[in-house]
């Protein structure tokens, strides 16, 4: 994984963890459930845009380097596997 990606990802983690940190906080403060599942929704949101730049990592390693007409049948049953498996 490239550092510039690394280093994204590493910030993104944390911002979720923060949002998790403040889930936690609303529920002992006994808060109304509705505000409690908004952040909820928000932190599943953030979580799932991280792991689609991380499925977005392991396709370009899958291609990288190589030419569109370059890519084999494998490849493409990989980058296929990879998106059903992680999507």
């Amino acid at each position: 994984m490239k550092q510039e990606y690394k280093d994204a990802m590493l910030k993104r983690l944390a911002r979720i963890e923060g949002q998790i940190r403040g889930i936690q906080k609303l529920i002992i403060s006994s808060e109304d459930c509705e505000k409690t599942a908004q952040q909820m929704s928000a932190a599943r949101k953030a979580l799932d845009k991280a792991s689609h730049e991380m499925l977005a990592c392991m396709i370009e390693r899958e291609i990288e380097n190589k030419q569109p007409s370059d890519l084999s049948h494998s490849d493409m049953e990989k980058i296929k596997t990879l998106i059903s498996k992680y999507s």
